[in-house]
Parts: structure tokens; sequence; C-alpha cells
């Protein structure tokens, strides 16, 4: 899906909120500030936001000389995703239908989001999470196409949703053990998008194959992503895509049976799902 006026008013934003993020002074504020709103002047309408995304974060990482703009963030979101791993294991103990409860586990995690333009707080999602129906509910088909599934990627999205995600793999794993799983990041930081660092950081490479994409948008860009990437992309039974990057940049797709998995956090995307913001969403494709 490409940007539209709206897209351009929120990515313009996130130069704000970096600046924030790194402690920057007035001067290189001003500087980071300035450089994007310049750069929106340019702005390809016939590219998704996570494409236009990835130019601005790359300037600005240029600029403030800093490599993963959000490392200090991005590590206290694990920290604070992790501190709940003990309360959702309990969950998926106790649950009757261990599928639901793990897919709304991955989708409530998919709050993480630095560059949305409307925040939630994981606790709260967390306590309401189980009592809340999903807007858009393709639980049904996406049960079938698991259970025929032998080959199942699943794409990452951001830093602290991780941990979730592993949850939720692993519940796969145990519920659909003749299938086999990748578990597909970013080729670099962008954003708090995960990336292989912080995949590693946490198993997952022990857990289900762990492949590095290759792309640098905080969304699975096909045309980004290195050979490997695109050949299990293209190959694979089933793929879950987590997050609104990857529906952006997914919408559409050469491919059928992508089951989207996310919340709705901006009007944007809300108007491409039919949807309001807030809702969460279990979609095939």
């Amino acid at each position: 899906m490409n940007i539209d006026e709206a897209c351009v008013a929120c990515i313009v934003n996130q130069s704000a909120k970096v600046s924030a993020a790194i402690g920057a002074d007035k001067e290189l504020s001003k500087t980071l500030i300035s450089t994007v709103e310049e750069l929106s002047k340019d702005f390809s309408y016939e590219q998704n936001p996570p494409e236009i995304a990835s130019y601005v974060y790359e300037k600005m990482a240029e600029i403030a000389h800093k490599e993963d703009l959000y490392d200090e963030l991005k590590a206290l979101s694990t920290k604070k995703a992790l501190s709940f791993i003990p309360f959702l294991k309990e969950k998926l103990l106790h649950s009757e239908d261990k599928l639901l409860t793990a897919t709304k586990i991955a989708v409530a995690g998919n709050v993480i989001d630095l560059a949305a333009a409307v925040e939630f707080d994981l606790e709260e999602e967390l306590e309401k999470i189980f009592h809340t129906d999903f807007a858009h509910n393709d639980m049904t088909v996406f049960e079938k196409e698991l259970k025929n599934a032998t080959a199942i990627v699943v794409l990452g999205d951001n830093v602290g949703e991780h941990i979730f995600d592993y949850l939720f793999i692993e519940t796969l794993i145990n519920l659909y053990p003749k299938a086999t799983f990748s578990y597909m990041v970013r080729g670099n930081p962008i954003i708090n998008d995960v990336t292989m660092k912080e995949a590693l950081e946490c198993g997952f490479d022990s857990l289900c194959d762990l492949v590095d994409s290759g792309v640098n948008t905080p969304g699975f860009a096909y045309t980004r992503a290195n050979k490997n990437a695109q050949t299990l992309f293209d190959e694979a039974d089933l793929v879950i895509s987590k997050g609104m990057g990857n529906y952006e940049c997914l919408t559409p797709s050469h491919r059928e049976k992508i089951c989207f998995l996310l919340k709705v956090k901006c009007g944007v995307v809300g108007a491409s799902l039919q949807k309001e913001v807030g809702d969460i969403i279990c979609k095939m494709s």
C-alpha cells in the first residue's frame, strides 16, 4: 500500500521522536527535523511507508553518527517484554485453545512500536487481549492452513515484540511438529525492528531456522530481500506476517496464503482494512 498525506506527516514527526530518544541537543534536534522536512518534499507516492522510512532513518542515523538509533529503547522493550513471560506461559498452560491464546499473545506484542502514531500500553493490552475478539477474524482458515503446511515462515517485526513471537512459535512447533519454521528478521537496525542481534540474544537460532532477510526497511520489502529470503518466502506453504510494516509492504503481494497478525495503530492502515484504530487483526490473504 502506497503512502498518502497522513503517512508523510507521520514520518516527518518521527524526527522529533528520534531526537528525544537519543537525547539530541538543540542543534542536532533542529538538524534532524529540518532534514526530514526537506526530504519529505520529494517522497514518492508510488512507494509504501516502510520504503520511505528506510531513507529517512538511514539519513537520521548518518547525521546523529549512531548506527542503531533506538538501541537503548530496544533493550528496555526486551526487558519489559521478558517480565511478562511467566504470566503468559501460565495463560498458555491453562488455555483450552492454545492456538488462539498464542496468536493473541503474538498480536498483543505488536503494540511495542516506537514509530506508531498512536501508542498503547503493553500491560494494559495484555490485561484485555484475552477478552478481545479479532475485528477481522480468519482464525478458522489460519488453523486449517497451519494443519496442512509443512514449511512456515514468520516475518518478525519489532524488538520486544520478538519475545512474544518466540512464545508464539514455540507453541506452534508443539502444536504442529511436522512443520518446519523460519523466523525472518531485518538486515540492519531500522527504527526498533528486530535484527539478528536481538533474535540471537533470545535464542531463536535454537528454536527454529533464523533468517536474515537482508531488507533495510521496517517491513518485508520483497524486492530488497536477499535471494535466500525471497526463496523461502516464495516456497513456504504459509507466511505469518507480524505488524503494520509487513502488512504495508505486502499489500498487495504476488503470493497467497499470508496470515496478517497486527494491531491497527494508524488511520491509513485502518482504512485499508476497513477497521478502527485499536482493532486486532487476523487476516488471511
